[in-house]
């Protein structure tokens, strides 16, 4: 098997159970744990295996300014965004999370416009515009839902969740390339389950999963969420992205909202209706269009051809050295 093969392989897998991690946390948050203490769990439990996995890594040391920095981006993309996703599900469903969660690459443009001064490119405009319209679908239909129980209010802290998530892609975006990505997620699982430490230590065995009403599948439900999701999930990313272009996995990030819609309409978590599928064409293909660069690809192209006419001049000047010293 090709390493590009595996890279493949290794997001689909990373997102396939990303997608699967929406209608369990639904069930699990429906009837076994409060979502403050499912989120502790799984940040505490993610800083133990992450910090065992470190031992084995040669240590990075890491400067106290980022450091605070990862601090910061712990709190957004892990407490804030978790604790949003986990409390957005006891109000919406599943698929209307996980469309919403798919905006997450045009925020980050958005603020990336605003802030970093990205440059708007046609892509770019057309892809937001695209999204823009998904998402409006998703609130002007989303009103009301009998799977649930509070939908309007649950697409708030769903975007809410996406734009923390975005705020921490912003945040840690300069010290992501300066350190291996277990140094990264290490720190940002152990920084966030610290913040919520004082505040769950607690509450943890009041949950109903530790109480005689537990069941052997609920069991299970918890330990695919800690250890599967929490740690299989967030390894196999940076794996992947060893040996596959950023913006080719950032498509495959569509089969999350694939992947959770299918199964929360297979467990009864929603049912199928025709805007369902029509706001996700608008924000997937908005979604591709944002993280499709032209530019960049010719750039890449003509970077490609340089390097290959300065080996054949090589080649070339070589061969006549080679004749040159022949003839003498």
């Amino acid at each position: 098997m090709s390493k590009q093969l595996q890279g493949h392989l290794a997001i689909i897998s990373a997102n396939i159970i990303f997608g699967l991690s929406i209608p369990i946390t639904k069930k699990l948050i429906d009837h076994w744990v409060t979502p403050s203490s499912y989120t502790f769990m799984r940040l505490a439990v993610g800083a133990i295996i992450f910090w065992s996995i470190g031992a084995f890594v040669k240590k990075e040391k890491v400067s106290k300014r980022d450091l605070l920095i990862i601090a910061v981006g712990g709190f957004f993309g892990f407490v804030a965004t978790q604790l949003l996703f986990a409390t957005a599900l006891q109000y919406t469903t599943p698929v209307y999370f996980s469309l919403i969660m798919a905006l997450t690459p045009i925020l980050v443009l958005l603020m990336s416009l605003l802030f970093l001064k990205e440059i708007f490119t046609k892509n770019k405009i057309l892809g937001v515009a695209l999204s823009i319209g998904g998402a409006a679908l998703i609130i002007l239909t989303g009103g009301s839902s009998a799977m649930a129980s509070n939908n309007k209010f649950g697409i708030m802290l769903s975007f809410l969740a996406a734009l923390s998530y975005g705020i921490y892609m912003i945040v840690t975006k300069d010290v992501s390339v300066k350190y291996k990505p277990i140094t990264i997620i290490k720190w940002s699982f152990l920084f966030s389950a610290m913040m919520l430490f004082p505040f769950e230590i607690s509450a943890l065995p009041k949950q109903t999963i530790f109480t005689a009403e537990a069941t052997l599948n609920s069991y299970l439900l918890l330990i695919f969420c800690l250890v599967f999701i929490t740690a299989l999930g967030f390894l196999l990313m940076p794996m992947g992205l060893k040996y596959i272009k950023a913006t080719t996995a950032s498509i495959y990030m569509n089969f999350q909202p694939i992947v959770a819609s299918v199964v929360a309409i297979l467990l009864g978590q929603d049912v199928f209706s025709w805007e369902k599928p029509m706001a996700a064409v608008l924000v997937i293909a908005g979604v591709i269009f944002v993280s499709y660069n032209p530019d960049r690809k010719n750039k890449s192209k003509k970077s490609q051809n340089y390097i290959r006419k300065l080996q054949k001049k090589k080649d070339y000047l070589r061969q006549g050295r080679t004749t040159s010293a022949a003839n003498s």
